[in-house]
């Protein structure tokens, strides 16, 4: 690896450094590295918008398999994430981010050639919807990277901005997806369409291949912006055993918990909006609302980072909670019930709101990692500079590494929330049962936040 795209020097903490070079190399990397997880975001969701054209393309399939296409590729990426949070310090956030983001070609391809044909098989399908997790695992290593750049004063925005902006990639899938795939943009070169009857009885055409193919350019962009425009910072090298350390750590359980209710709820909703609400409103073509849910939760992630930089991330995760609460109460509400069918417009709402709530808390808990790290590292070292130096690079590897580590599990919730959904409605007729669970799961999130991190005198104040 050429070494100039390796940085020997970095000290994002000196204002000098930071003001003469530290500013401009930090924001180079973060904005390829928000195309790069923009893309990992599209791939990762493309079957939360796939799924529910599969009947016109001429595929045959129960709700049953449609939810579990849906929930496989977040199962994958949270598995995958476990691994990728541990790569960047191993390989380099530079080459790491290329090879990744080069990945999504595979799924991307794949689904192209695979939605071609209606026969294809449905076990072809579970493939490259577990394929698609690879979109999911570039998000923990993209994270880790994207911390290491930025001073304690600026991550929380900094994060926020390659997660947030990262983030809009679930709903530019489920906005771009269902006009790109109504004409036949690569023409011959893209196969044929499959015609269909609409809701007025005229026959339309559609080509569900192009939800995989129109993202295979921009892939290749990113990739190539990844490897000839990124850097490696030397100091932030180590092994899986240096980062393993974090296993240990009480406060990296407990920040998985809390990211598994903000995040895993943002992605879980993501997944699971479009085919609940075919399910409970079947008069609604969801395709035209479900991007506006994951549009409000990433557009505002940003914010959270950047509130909690000025008031403190427990604080803010605290309330977070409080009103998930009442968000999903309120979705609860409006959904049918018996004789009662229930208002599409005020459930609709609820969900954006939800969405807005898990934006916020996503950036709010990733702006509590790193200095809860650094905190711990450096109340642990000796007082002399040379010490606080050492503690400084100790913590921001153990905040990288718990970053990563918590955006793998908290992924999980990809795979829970629309399988609960499908598991809930199977067996009581209605999704209630599992929103009742999620009350109680955001309950224990709100005892957590406030014990540890946000009642006076807490643990770790952050």
């Amino acid at each position: 690896m050429s070494s100039s795209y390796v940085i020997k020097r970095w000290e994002p903490e000196q204002t000098a450094f930071w003001q003469e070079q530290g500013s401009r190399i930090a924001n180079r990397n973060l904005w390829i590295s928000i195309f790069a997880l923009m893309l990992a975001f599209i791939v990762w969701m493309l079957w939360s918008v796939v799924v529910v054209n599969l009947g016109k393309a001429g595929f045959n399939f129960s709700k049953n398999q449609m939810f579990w296409l849906t929930a496989l590729p977040a199962l994958s990426g949270a598995t995958l994430r476990i691994f990728y949070s541990f790569l960047v310090p191993i390989f380099g956030g530079r080459r790491w981010t290329a090879i990744s983001t080069a990945s999504l070609l595979i799924p991307a391809l794949g689904m192209g050639f695979a939605l071609r044909d209606p026969t294809t098989s449905y076990p072809t399908l579970l493939a490259l919807a577990l394929l698609c997790g690879f979109g999911g695992g570039n998000f923990s290593s993209s994270m880790a990277n994207i911390s290491f750049f930025f001073p304690k004063s600026k991550k929380g925005l900094a994060t926020g901005l390659n997660a947030g902006i990262g983030n809009l990639g679930v709903s530019v899938v489920q906005f771009v997806v269902p006009m790109v795939i109504s004409m036949s943009i690569f023409g011959l070169a893209g196969g044929e369409g499959h015609s269909f009857a609409g809701a007025d009885g005229v026959s339309k055409t559609i080509w569900l291949q192009n939800a995989g193919f129109v993202w295979v350019p921009l892939i290749i962009v990113s990739t190539l912006a990844a490897w000839f425009g990124m850097h490696d910072i030397a100091d932030a090298k180590a092994s899986f055993a240096d980062q393993a350390v974090i296993f240990k750590r009480h406060h990296n359980w407990l920040m998985c918990w809390l990211y598994l209710g903000t995040f895993g709820s943002f992605i879980g909703f993501s997944a699971g909006l479009a085919l609940l609400t075919q399910s409970q409103f079947p008069n609604v073509n969801p395709t035209q609302y479900a991007f506006l849910g994951p549009l409000v939760g990433a557009a505002v992630r940003p914010v959270g980072g950047w509130v909690s930089d000025k008031v403190g991330g427990a604080r803010v995760t605290l309330w977070t909670f409080v009103g998930m609460i009442f968000a999903v109460v309120g979705v609860m509400y409006f959904l049918p019930s018996g004789s009662n069918p229930g208002s599409f417009q005020g459930f609709l709402g609820m969900f954006i709101v939800l969405f807005a709530l898990t934006g916020i808390g996503n950036g709010s808990t990733f702006r509590m990692i790193p200095v809860i790290f650094f905190n711990e590292r450096q109340q642990a070292a000796s007082k002399d500079a040379a010490s606080q130096r050492q503690a400084m690079l100790d913590g921001g590897k153990e905040a990288a590494a718990v970053l990563g580590f918590s955006g793998a599990i908290g992924a999980y919730g990809g795979f829970f929330i629309p399988k609960s959904f499908g598991t809930a409605i199977d067996l009581t007729g209605s999704p209630h049962a599992a929103l009742l669970c999620f009350i109680v799961f955001y309950t224990t999130c709100v005892l957590v936040t406030w014990w540890w991190y946000a009642r006076r005198n807490a643990p770790m104040p952050c």
